[in-house]
Protein backbone atom coordinates (compact mmCIF):
# COMPACT_ATOMS: atom_id res chain seq x y z
CA UNK A 1 0.00 0.00 0.00
CA UNK A 2 1.63 3.20 -1.19
CA UNK A 3 0.59 6.48 0.37
CA UNK A 4 2.25 9.76 -0.48
CA UNK A 5 2.09 12.62 1.99
CA UNK A 6 2.44 16.14 0.63
CA UNK A 7 3.67 18.52 3.30
CA UNK A 8 2.78 21.43 1.03
CA UNK A 9 -0.87 20.34 0.81
CA UNK A 10 -3.54 22.41 2.54
CA UNK A 11 -5.19 19.15 3.65
CA UNK A 12 -4.19 17.77 7.07
CA UNK A 13 -2.04 14.63 6.95
CA UNK A 14 -4.77 12.39 8.41
CA UNK A 15 -7.14 13.51 5.61
CA UNK A 16 -4.48 12.76 3.00
CA UNK A 17 -4.11 9.24 4.43
CA UNK A 18 -7.88 8.77 4.64
CA UNK A 19 -8.55 9.89 1.07
CA UNK A 20 -5.72 7.80 -0.38
CA UNK A 21 -6.76 4.62 1.47
CA UNK A 22 -10.36 5.27 0.42
CA UNK A 23 -9.17 5.66 -3.18
CA UNK A 24 -7.25 2.37 -3.01
CA UNK A 25 -10.37 0.61 -1.73
CA UNK A 26 -12.65 2.20 -4.34
CA UNK A 27 -10.27 1.29 -7.15
CA UNK A 28 -10.10 -2.32 -5.96
CA UNK A 29 -6.38 -2.12 -5.27
CA UNK A 30 -7.17 -2.97 -1.66
CA UNK A 31 -9.52 -5.95 -1.69
CA UNK A 32 -12.26 -6.85 0.75
CA UNK A 33 -10.78 -8.56 3.80
CA UNK A 34 -7.23 -7.40 3.05
CA UNK A 35 -5.26 -6.46 6.14
CA UNK A 36 -3.96 -2.91 6.40
CA UNK A 37 -0.63 -2.05 8.03
CA UNK A 38 -0.83 -1.51 11.76
CA UNK A 39 -1.26 2.06 12.95
CA UNK A 40 2.31 2.10 14.24
CA UNK A 41 3.78 0.49 11.10
CA UNK A 42 2.01 2.96 8.82
CA UNK A 43 3.08 5.87 11.01
CA UNK A 44 6.71 4.69 10.86
CA UNK A 45 6.67 4.20 7.08
CA UNK A 46 5.12 7.64 6.51
CA UNK A 47 7.26 9.26 9.23
CA UNK A 48 4.22 10.74 10.95
CA UNK A 49 2.73 10.44 14.41
CA UNK A 50 0.83 7.29 15.35
CA UNK A 51 -1.94 9.63 16.54
CA UNK A 52 -2.27 10.90 12.95
CA UNK A 53 -2.64 7.41 11.49
CA UNK A 54 -4.99 6.42 14.32
CA UNK A 55 -7.24 9.38 13.39
CA UNK A 56 -7.20 8.34 9.71
CA UNK A 57 -8.11 4.74 10.57
CA UNK A 58 -10.88 5.93 12.93
CA UNK A 59 -12.35 8.09 10.14
CA UNK A 60 -12.17 5.20 7.67
CA UNK A 61 -13.83 2.89 10.17
CA UNK A 62 -16.63 5.33 10.99
CA UNK A 63 -17.26 5.73 7.23
CA UNK A 64 -17.52 1.93 6.89
CA UNK A 65 -14.44 1.42 4.72
CA UNK A 66 -12.41 -0.60 7.22
CA UNK A 67 -13.07 -2.80 10.24
CA UNK A 68 -10.77 -3.18 13.22
CA UNK A 69 -10.55 -6.48 15.05
CA UNK A 70 -8.97 -6.08 18.50
CA UNK A 71 -5.68 -7.95 18.68
CA UNK A 72 -5.65 -8.72 14.96
CA UNK A 73 -5.60 -5.38 13.15
CA UNK A 74 -7.56 -3.40 10.60
CA UNK A 75 -9.05 -4.89 7.44
CA UNK A 76 -10.90 -3.63 4.38
CA UNK A 77 -14.58 -3.93 5.27
CA UNK A 78 -16.56 -6.65 3.57
CA UNK A 79 -19.91 -6.35 1.85
CA UNK A 80 -19.50 -2.67 1.17
CA UNK A 81 -20.35 -2.68 -2.55
CA UNK A 82 -23.28 -0.33 -1.95
CA UNK A 83 -21.03 1.97 0.10
CA UNK A 84 -18.48 1.98 -2.72
CA UNK A 85 -21.21 2.73 -5.26
CA UNK A 86 -22.45 5.64 -3.14
CA UNK A 87 -18.93 7.03 -2.83
CA UNK A 88 -18.49 6.82 -6.61
CA UNK A 89 -21.83 8.60 -7.09
CA UNK A 90 -20.72 11.39 -4.74
CA UNK A 91 -17.51 11.77 -6.74
CA UNK A 92 -19.45 12.00 -10.02
CA UNK A 93 -21.87 14.52 -8.50
CA UNK A 94 -18.95 16.67 -7.34
CA UNK A 95 -17.34 16.55 -10.77
CA UNK A 96 -20.63 17.54 -12.38
CA UNK A 97 -21.09 20.37 -9.88
CA UNK A 98 -17.57 21.58 -10.65
CA UNK A 99 -18.32 21.46 -14.39
CA UNK A 100 -21.53 23.46 -13.91
CA UNK A 101 -19.68 25.99 -11.77
CA UNK A 102 -16.96 26.35 -14.42
CA UNK A 103 -19.66 26.77 -17.08
CA UNK A 104 -21.40 29.44 -15.03
CA UNK A 105 -18.11 31.29 -14.69
CA UNK A 106 -17.90 31.34 -18.48
CA UNK A 107 -21.49 32.55 -18.73
CA UNK A 108 -22.90 29.36 -20.26
CA UNK A 109 -26.68 28.90 -20.18
CA UNK A 110 -28.50 25.80 -18.93
CA UNK A 111 -29.16 24.83 -22.54
CA UNK A 112 -25.49 25.11 -23.46
CA UNK A 113 -24.45 23.05 -20.43
CA UNK A 114 -27.11 20.43 -21.17
CA UNK A 115 -25.94 20.22 -24.77
CA UNK A 116 -22.34 19.76 -23.62
CA UNK A 117 -23.34 16.96 -21.23
CA UNK A 118 -25.42 15.32 -23.98
CA UNK A 119 -22.44 15.39 -26.34
CA UNK A 120 -20.26 13.76 -23.69
CA UNK A 121 -22.86 11.03 -23.21
CA UNK A 122 -22.70 10.10 -26.91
Amino acid sequence: MEIIIANSSDKPIYEQITSQVKGLILSGELAEGQQLPSIRALANSLRVSAITTKRAYADLESAGFIETVPGKGSFVAGGNTELIREEHLRQVEKLMADAVSAGRTLGLTNEELTEMFALELE
